[in-house]
């Protein structure tokens, strides 16, 4: 036994036995011999072991169904030898008429679902008392050995996977939120969940391979499956009506909602902020399945409750104040990723030269901090990124290989970092992020020149230039004269006047032509 695998799964095992008879199935004898039916018709002639291939039903319910299906007329056995399993059967006329009239009402044909009653009984089985959960050390030792720096932020993803609590994550883009995000599932116990489940006849999806990961030990009942705690994000595509749970008619399945398919694990709405529909009505429709741990769809008009006992997880480049209140009871746990630290992003740069199997030198390690460094230590002072450290490293090789080079040198770094498009940018002191907005161009008057100026330099200013006994300086139009002044007073600088003299559009394509 071990966390992945407790007494609990292994009871609900025992429990998942493969159905050897219609009474064991749980499913509508009807439905499975149309099931069936439909199979043959679209093979028009199929050996027996083919159709248990696709429905997963054992070969007694197999044989007692196709038994029925050819006293009634609608298909026979054409070939095969002494073994059930070699038989072949074709569809008659009369069985393609059928398998047409039940096709137009339900197209389906694939592995047989789960009853409805017996998914509901064992998500709930599952989910009853889930957390708070006691994570053992190595399985936080393993989950984390590739994520470096970031203490405070590892703390606070072990402790909303030990309660169930959701988390609202922030920061600058390239501090690796997203990364560690998708760390957070290896910390929380698998789950079983059915690849599909029958309700009124019709039948719903629930496993989605896109983002539940199979465990090695499976149950017995192939129409179950063991998963990891599902990871399931979604980013700036994602709208109100992905949301819902759809039905496919080509499929013949009602295709269910991220929230639901997060069940038993995390629900990622990365980049909030950017979605085309407004981020608040997503939130609102996020709110009652956070709170009641149950989503409702609906199955030819009839309401039907899924599980929903998803941890939400929310991330922006933006500011926190995105989210008001109510939404942030629904993640009370925050993280703010600062600016990574020199020797992390260092660090992250080599991981991923060692991870592609390149060689380098040991400068290049060197020179590749020295662009994050502050210009008064002679550096570039550009802004640290663990997305720049990965990037990089893959230009890298790309570049080593082009110049038919066998290491990695400061010439081949030097090209691909002047390659990195958002490197670029930075040296032209251009934040992509604010481009639409304007620039404010303030006189600063004051005695201390030099101190103003690296002080300036610090807060962000995109431009500063010397006037007699004043400086002229470039920032955001965020940014007003009050907190200049706030700012400089609290950095020991005595300001003697400060005027707004101009206001401009950034204009960021006109920039780059004549930087090239």
């Amino acid at each position: 036994m071990s966390y992945y695998h407790d007494p609990k799964m292994e009871k609900i095992f025992e429990i998942l036995k493969e159905p050897k008879s219609l009474e064991e199935l749980h499913l509508p004898g009807v439905f499975v011999k149309d099931l069936i039916l439909k199979i043959i018709a679209n093979h028009n002639t199929v050996k027996t072991s083919r159709i248990n291939e696709i429905t997963g039903l054992h070969w007694d319910i197999i044989k007692e169904s196709l038994t029925e299906l050819e006293k009634d007329g609608f298909c026979a056995p054409v070939s095969g030898g002494f073994l059930f399993s070699s038989i072949e059967y074709s569809v008659t006329k009369k069985g393609r008429e059928k398998s047409r009239t039940i096709s137009e009402d339900n197209p389906y044909i694939g592995i047989a679902p789960v009853n409805y009653e017996d998914y509901y009984l064992i998500m709930e089985t599952q989910i009853k008392n889930r957390y708070p959960i006691r994570i053992p050390h190595e399985v936080v030792e393993n989950t984390f050995k590739e994520v470096v720096g970031v203490e405070y932020a590892k703390e606070s993803l072990i402790e909303s996977c030990i309660i169930g609590k959701g988390v609202f994550i922030y920061g600058q883009p390239g501090t690796g939120k997203t990364f560690i995000l998708g760390k957070m599932p290896d910390l929380l116990p698998p789950l079983l969940i059915p690849k599909f489940i029958e309700f009124g006849g019709m039948v719903i999806q629930i496993y989605d391979p896109d983002f539940h990961k199979e465990c090695e030990e499976q149950p017995e009942d192939p129409r179950w499956v063991k998963i990891c705690a599902p990871f399931v994000l979604t980013g700036a595509e994602l709208s109100l009506n992905k949301l819902e749970t759809n039905y496919n008619p080509n499929k013949g399945v009602y295709e269910t909602s991220p929230i639901i398919k997060a069940n038993g694990g995390v629900l990622l709405i990365d980049d909030l902020g950017r979605q085309r529909d407004d981020h608040e009505l997503i939130l609102n429709r996020l709110i009652v399945p956070m709170e009641n741990k149950k989503d409702v769809i609906y199955v030819r008009g009839i309401p039907v409750i899924f599980h929903s006992h998803f941890i939400p997880a929310f991330s922006t480049n933006l500011d926190i104040s995105i989210m008001d209140e109510a939404h942030l009871r629904r993640a009370p746990l925050h993280i703010f990723l600062k600016t990574p630290k020199l020797g992390d992003v260092q660090e992250v740069f080599k991981r991923n030269l060692d991870a592609i199997g390149e060689k380098y030198d040991e400068e290049v390690l060197k020179r590749f901090v020295n662009v994050y460094d502050d210009t008064e230590n002679g550096g570039e002072g550009l802004q640290p990124s663990f997305a720049h450290a990965r990037d990089v490293a893959q230009i890298c090789q790309a570049v080593r290989i082009n110049r038919d080079k066998d290491v990695v040198d400061r010439e081949v770094l030097d090209e691909a970092l002047e390659k990195h498009v958002l490197i670029a940018l930075q040296r032209m002191r251009i934040d992509i992020a604010q481009v639409m907005r304007k620039t404010r161009s303030f006189r600063v008057r004051t005695a201390q020149i030099n101190e103003a100026y690296h002080a300036l330099l610090k807060y962000g200013a995109n431009k500063i230039s010397y006037e007699s006994e004043s400086l002229i300086v470039d920032l955001d139009d965020s940014v007003t004269p009050v907190q200049l002044v706030e700012y400089l007073h609290n950095k020991g600088i005595e300001v003697d006047r400060i005027d707004l003299i101009a206001e401009s559009e950034k204009e960021l394509r006109r920039t780059i032509l004549e930087y090239d």
